[in-house]
């Protein structure tokens, strides 16, 4: 894509963001979770995520947005995240996080989400840094105590 067509698709997506139509919101945030690292997208991807009338709008753009894998998607929707206001919007995105830890933990990365979120946990936005920190905590606290223990670079046993 040139940079004249991701402009267009750009301008687009801003456009379809303002829509009264759940749809168009969703497939907003799906073309703008594709370009998240650009500036423009960044404010209207969080409205999106804390979308206040439908929940497909939060949904559809969380995991457009959790699918790419990489520290820009997920620091999106954990500040997002970090800034619900509404239970329904908080549980959605939680629900979102969650599932992509389960997906890739059997997809055989669970670690490299681990290592995002403790990057995460360091982050300048207090707001990302307590969600990743929160996630990293849940996980411990749902490991068996040898797998913490592993994690924490700390010996198996447990015999004593």
């Amino acid at each position: 894509m040139d940079e004249e067509q991701g402009a267009d698709v750009l301008r687009t997506a801003l456009r379809d963001a303002e829509s009264e139509s759940w749809s168009c919101r969703a497939a907003a945030g799906r073309q703008l979770a594709a370009i998240a690292d650009q500036a423009e997208a960044a404010p209207v991807l969080e409205r999106l995520l804390l979308d206040p009338h439908d929940t497909g709008v939060t949904q559809d753009t969380a995991e457009a947005l959790l699918q790419r894998g990489d520290l820009v998607g997920l620091r999106t929707v954990l500040r997002a995240l970090s800034r619900a206001r509404e239970a329904c919007a908080a549980d959605q995105l939680d629900g979102e996080v969650f599932s992509r830890h389960n997906w890739m933990v059997a997809d055989g990365r669970g670690d490299q989400f681990v290592r995002q979120l403790a990057s995460l946990a360091a982050d300048e936005d207090v707001g990302v840094r307590e969600e990743a920190r929160q996630f990293l905590g849940e996980r411990a606290e749902n490991a068996a105590p040898s797998a913490v223990r592993l994690q924490e670079g700390g010996p198996t046993d447990t015999s004593g």
